[in-house]
């Protein structure tokens, strides 16, 4: 895990932070409501989509951890287009969800076997566990940033833990997906690499993916 993140390693994980930012404001929280039911729970799998293909990528802590910040900034984008402060529930609770879904990855990931690691099996279990202390870390939400997490209604149980099965079963398919689309990525950059023009390439993709995204998201959210 020692290895320095290279140039297109660096591009690669531009872009998913870009685009799990852009997800997350589409599927995000209406202005001062909480999230729709099973939501947040869907979107834990998506976060551990990406998390885990910028792990693949890197090899290293710092892979997940520029993607959840590439998406905390794009949660802020939100915060100024939806003119809200910081603090408010739609906008610190879900940047906590993302520091949590990363760091449960981050916990998980260094007892995981590499032969596991190599198998759809160990990849499953890795998204599976990963879920379920994400969702079972949310519920902190309320010491952190002072709003508490949505609850059931009727009810005092928080959202992330009735619908934790869900987060669980979703995840068990976006982290193999996760595996699988980072190998994909390192394979088509290596033939790129062969072409002169690659260098330029890649500059050129990430920062068209986060201009375009930005852009995206500031449609979703003005029009």
């Amino acid at each position: 895990m020692s290895r320095k993140i290279s140039a297109s390693h660096l591009g690669f994980l531009v872009i998913c932070g870009a685009v799990w930012g852009l997800a997350e404001a589409a599927l995000g929280l209406a202005l001062g409501n909480c999230a729709r039911l099973a939501s947040g729970s869907l979107m834990t799998g998506v976060a551990l989509f990406f998390i885990s293909a910028a792990w693949v990528r890197t090899r290293r802590f710092t892979g997940p951890a520029l993607v959840v910040a590439l998406a905390l900034a794009f949660k802020l984008f939100d915060a100024f287009l939806l003119g809200l402060p910081i603090k408010h529930g739609a906008i610190a609770n879900p940047m906590f969800a993302f520091v949590a879904e990363g760091l449960a990855f981050l916990v998980i990931i260094p007892f995981l076997a590499e032969a596991w690691k190599r198998k759809a099996a160990g990849q499953a279990f890795l998204g599976g566990i990963s879920a379920l202390l994400a969702v079972n870390l949310f519920p902190l939400v309320k010491f952190a940033t002072g709003v508490p997490a949505c609850v059931f209604p009727g009810s005092t149980t928080p959202l992330s833990l009735v619908y934790a099965p869900l987060a669980v079963g979703v995840s068990l398919i976006t982290v193999p997906l996760g595996f699988i689309v980072a190998a994909k990525a390192e394979a088509l950059e290596g033939k790129a690499a062969l072409s002169a023009k690659a260098t330029a390439w890649r500059w050129l993709v990430p920062s068209a993916a986060v201009v375009l995204c930005l852009i995206l998201q500031a449609l979703i959210r003005l029009a």
